[in-house]
């Protein structure tokens, strides 16, 4: 992140998914350090995103495995038009 940003131009939603794009693997506790949120905000947004059907999450062992639903619309109504595979894009 730029320094004295202050903000940025994606939700921490799309900075979760964009991370779990890369890494579908993730512990909660490296999101939150490579996002710059809690732990607990991490839980929030897989959950929020899990209960949109945007993500799906599978326990591996110990660890949890995340799928993305890259075929789901963003959900606000002035990017409808392009979808969660797009947002992912930005992050490649």
């Amino acid at each position: 992140m730029l320094p004295n940003a202050g903000w940025t131009f994606l939700s921490n939603h799309a900075h979760v998914l964009i991370c779990l794009a890369q890494t579908p693997d993730h512990r909660m506790r490296d999101l939150a350090q490579r996002i710059g949120i809690t732990e607990r905000a991490v839980q929030r947004i897989v959950a929020d995103l899990q209960d949109g059907g945007f993500l799906t999450v599978t326990r591996d062992g110990r660890r949890n495995h995340y799928e993305i639903n890259d075929q789901l619309p963003l959900r606000h109504p002035v990017e409808a038009h392009r979808h969660i595979r797009d947002l992912i894009a930005l992050g490649s």
